[in-house]
């Protein structure tokens, strides 16, 4: 009669997970996973906020170019990267209530003289060319635009509070650049930027 062996040693068996305890960690997770979502929508919210800003156009002093209820882009970092041009539209503190924020085109830059007669706008003594505005000024006078600052207009410019009517725009004032119109979305689009050009002689 054949000997037969047997296996004495206790068989090995897998434990198996607490029900509760995955259903813990499982929460845990979630839970990690909100957190790190709200943290990261936070840095990226800073972070936009940083470098733009989004602002309402209420009135209607920068007609036909912009019109009232739209709500525009602005570049925080043009001027900290770079020097304002020759008609870029700008957002700005309003000098005599900085709570107060004016979106107008840049005429004149620091030393610049401008002015303003039977219609036309020169620019150190060049007439310059304005396809933008809703109609030609009628006012007339002339400036010198001091250091550090900006003599800017509206393009609607008979109805307009601007530099024409209580002076130039400190640099430190100027927020940003606008750079797109994104509401409505029949208005999306680049704001327009033409150069100044001489006009023919």
């Amino acid at each position: 009669m054949e000997n037969q062996a047997f296996d004495t040693q206790p068989l090995e068996t897998t434990p198996q997970p607490d029900v509760n305890q995955k259903r813990g960690s499982g929460f845990w997770r979630f839970l990690l996973d909100i957190v790190e979502t709200i943290v990261l929508s936070a840095i990226l919210f800073v972070a936009i906020n940083a470098i733009s800003a989004r602002i309402r156009v209420d009135g209607f002093s920068m007609e036909p170019t912009l019109h009232n209820g739209e709500f525009v882009i602005v570049n925080k970092l043009a001027y900290r990267l770079g020097n304002p041009q020759h008609s870029d539209v700008i957002v700005f503190r309003y000098p005599r209530d900085p709570d107060q924020e004016f979106i107008k085109r840049v005429i004149g830059l620091p030393g610049d003289r401008i002015r303003i007669v039977n219609g036309e706008v020169y620019v150190n003594d060049e007439l310059i060319e304005e396809p933008y505005i809703a109609a030609a000024p009628r006012y007339q006078s002339e400036w010198r635009v001091p250091d550090s600052s900006l003599f800017v207009l509206g393009d609607n410019r008979n109805n307009s509070s601007d530099s024409h009517s209580w002076g130039p725009v400190p640099m430190e004032y100027v927020i940003g650049k606008a750079l797109f119109v994104y509401w409505p979305p029949d208005s999306w689009g680049t704001i327009g930027n033409p150069l100044v050009a001489n006009a023919a002689p």
